[in-house]
């Protein structure tokens, strides 16, 4: 799988280009486009998109459609993953094969809605390790803060994927125990949100299928999913 991405060097995200857009010193990558090889896998993730999107999409269809989308995400998501050669043994003989390098990923859900895309993750991963990390937008602010974090030893040694619909992150309190290789993996992304994620750490590279129009007055993305842990965990 190859999704094709345009780079270009500009101040602010193009919500129409769908491209990798360059803010200040960070990385945004738009996932989803896609050369003619790949327009069926593209369609698919629009049409999982648009289901995803729709108020009338049950719990139990809006939970598969986050697992699939985290899983074609992914893909991109872990394209750069360093590789060593191997050798191993077949059934036949012994074969010159390559396999990830170093230690094992992590997976960091931001409660609770980062919990639906673990499960899409571990399938195209099924070594990688999950931390957690709480957090809970100030209801006048909209400002996040974390409540709960329990990550697994010697995280400060290991590349790290921090996953959540809809761009909570958790990043300079990952930066204090010391992880240097962060991304933010979202289904969906407010150019506000984008902004200020990078603004705060340029080093992060955020990994989206959509850039929506904005925030509304009450922090949601528009036009968004919703409360997309409500949505999972059928809560609404």
């Amino acid at each position: 799988m190859r999704f094709v991405v345009q780079r270009v060097r500009e101040a602010s995200v193009s919500v129409e280009q769908q491209v990798i857009g360059q803010i200040g010193h960070g990385l945004l990558v738009f996932v989803g486009v896609a050369d003619s090889d790949d327009r069926q896998i593209a369609d698919k993730m629009i049409d999982k998109l648009s289901k995803l999107r729709n108020k009338n999409t049950s719990s139990k269809d809006f939970r598969q459609l986050v697992r699939e989308l985290a899983m074609f995400e992914g893909y991109e998501a872990t394209r750069d993953l360093a590789l060593e050669d191997v050798k191993v043994e077949t059934p036949i003989c012994t074969a010159d094969c390559k396999q990830v390098a170093g230690k094992k990923m992590v997976i960091v859900p931001i409660l609770r809605a980062g919990l639906g895309m673990v499960d899409g993750l571990q399938e195209l991963m099924p070594s990688t390790f999950v931390g957690h990390v709480g957090m809970y937008r100030d209801p006048e602010t909209h400002e996040p803060h974390e409540y709960y974090a329990k990550l697994p030893d010697s995280i400060d040694q290991r590349d790290v994927l921090v996953v959540d619909p809809m761009a909570v992150a958790p990043i300079q309190y990952l930066r204090k125990q010391g992880v240097k290789n962060i991304k933010l993996m979202v289904l969906v992304a407010a150019p506000e949100g984008i902004e200020a994620v990078l603004e705060a750490d340029p080093d992060v590279r955020i990994y989206t299928c959509s850039i929506d129009e904005g925030l509304n007055e009450r922090a949601y993305i528009v036009p968004g999913l919703g409360d997309a842990g409500d949505r999972i965990f059928g809560t609404l």
